[in-house]
């Protein structure tokens, strides 16, 4: 059992080295981000469900409807910039699946029921950066454990991970990071407040 649970996570930390390693054969195609984004949000909700039966989340989106139309689409890799806002999702849901454990747990023990919803929220936006040229903005906020002060410096590091062994390889944030900053000369960047919330800001160029 232990060699298959080991070899198996070889076998994840290798793919996403070759990922990383590999330069993007993929085409830049204008695209309806708002589409792509709703797309892999319930896709990731999807996914995790059929894995695990309790879990469940509340999903909510904010979308910029210009960015719908044919004037609002951006030149982006689609497949690219989906494995990236997959990451986020499914980190977003583990997340607030943790917090609602713990709370569980401390209910178990007699503390009072706390009124928490595990939520992850989606947005688009169109807006102007401070040289007036305009980006597009995507956001992705949840309200579970937050990012420690001494990790947060870490996270967009190759097999950095806070998961527990088996989890996670720690090459999805540093993929990602990798996937906006250099595929898309986008940028990415992180807000979040310890047991409260943690939010992953995505700004792409127009062009």
């Amino acid at each position: 059992t232990k060699i298959t649970h080991h070899g198996k996570r070889a076998d994840d930390i290798v793919k996403g080295m070759l990922i990383h390693s590999r330069s993007s054969k993929g085409q830049k195609e204008h695209s309806d981000i708002n589409a792509i984004a709703l797309e892999y949000f319930r896709l990731s909700y999807h996914g995790l469900r059929a894995k695990d039966k309790s879990f469940n989340a509340i999903m909510k989106t904010e979308f910029d409807e210009s960015l719908a139309t044919p004037e609002g689409k951006i030149s982006i890799i689609p497949q690219e910039i989906g494995r990236v806002l997959l990451n986020l999702f499914n980190n977003a849901f583990y997340s607030v699946t943790e917090k609602n454990k713990l709370l569980h747990e401390d209910q178990l023990q007699g503390a009072p029921e706390p009124a928490y919803q595990p939520t992850v929220f989606l947005s688009t936006q169109r807006v102007k950066d401070s040289s007036g040229a305009f980006k597009i903005e995507i956001r992705v906020r949840d309200n579970g454990m937050g990012i420690s002060r001494q990790v947060i410096d870490k996270i967009f590091l190759p097999f950095f991970t806070t998961k527990p062994s088996g989890q996670g390889t720690g090459l999805g944030l540093s993929l990602s990071y990798d996937i906006i900053t250099k595929g898309h000369q986008g940028e990415m960047k992180v807000e979040t407040k310890v047991g409260e919330f943690t939010e992953f800001i995505i700004t792409l160029p127009v062009g």
